[in-house]
């Protein structure tokens, strides 16, 4: 990596096998194009083509020119999606800018072992990190207010459902000591242990939980003709802590744009300083999970904790 607090690898090492992935399973045109005949006709003619992306848990197709198929590759996924077909099209009315409103719901069949989604398809093409374009974090913000706004009394606490994400940050102390050990090759895993034990001394959110996207990274964001198009992937959707929300602003913006996302979302000092955490955690986990695997998604890890740091010295 580029930049004054870049990380650097002491040796390299294999990562540890991550034992809630072992279930995955491949999916191909062919599968979907079985699915889609055999379960909504009507859409049986439309081409079929797969979405270039690094989901950790979905594949993505698109359908004709207004449709996309989502399959989970994993069982963890699958709850995940139902909580999106309740929840979607309540809050997409209350939203500044379109998600993925689910217009049907497959069955497991062809040897593919889980329920699946058709939903709309929204147009645009996700930003590439680091973002300095400060248009974009000013509508990132603007829907995180507005999200975070949405009554959010009968939503669902955090838990397994959405990866624990919304939880106070001792919570995922056990996690991450856990993935410091898988990253124990690190040059500044010292730094990074540190400023995760900071973290954990910080006020925890003490008001009424609020609605959470949970995985505001740029694989999840849409963008088009400069602005924001669309936000993606609600498997992490519930209710808890906004403080997970804020990590864009060290996975994605630079500059004058995390500044702009910053006075956006206009939140204090120890809510913002919980999201640096949250990104942390993000840059984390998939470093340690995907170096080896993933390059693409190891990388973005490397990026966000290169970010937090920067920003935590």
């Amino acid at each position: 990596m580029v930049g004054a607090v870049a990380l650097k690898r002491r040796h390299s090492s294999e990562p540890m096998t991550d034992p809630i992935r072992a279930e995955e399973v491949e999916t191909s045109v062919e599968l979907v194009r079985g699915l889609v005949a055999a379960q909504f006709p009507p859409w049986a003619g439309l081409a079929i083509s797969r979405v270039s992306a690094d989901s950790t848990d979905h594949d993505m197709y698109r359908l004709g020119e207004d449709l996309a198929v989502r399959l989970p590759r994993r069982a963890g996924a699958v709850e995940a999606m139902g909580k999106e077909h309740l929840w979607l099209p309540r809050l997409a009315e209350r939203l500044p800018a379109p998600v993925p409103l689910p217009v049907g719901r497959g069955e497991p069949a062809d040897g593919y072992p889980y329920p699946w989604a058709v939903v709309r398809w929204i147009e645009g093409a996700p930003p590439r990190a680091p973002v300095a374009d400060v248009e974009v974090a000013r509508d990132l913000g603007a829907f995180v207010v507005a999200l975070h706004g949405i009554e959010a009394g009968e939503g669902p606490g955090p838990g397994a459902h959405n990866f624990w994400r919304g939880v106070p940050l001792k919570v995922r102390d056990r996690s991450m000591r856990e993935r410091f050990e898988w990253l124990s090759d690190l040059a500044d895993i010292g730094e990074i242990t540190a400023a995760w034990d900071e973290a954990l001394a910080l006020p925890a959110w003490d008001r009424p939980p609020v609605w959470i996207h949970g995985d505001l990274q740029g694989g999840n964001l849409l963008v088009r003709e400069g602005r924001l198009a669309g936000v993606i992937d609600w498997s992490a959707l519930g209710v808890g802590d906004p403080a997970g929300d804020l990590s864009p602003a060290w996975n994605l913006f630079e500059g004058p744009a995390r500044a702009a996302f910053r006075e956006a979302v206009d939140v204090d000092a120890a809510t913002w300083r919980r999201g640096r955490a949250w990104a942390l955690i993000e840059g984390v986990l998939a470093l340690s999970y995907y170096r080896g695997k993933n390059e693409t998604i190891a990388e973005a890890g490397w990026r966000t904790i290169d970010a937090v740091l920067g920003d935590w010295r």
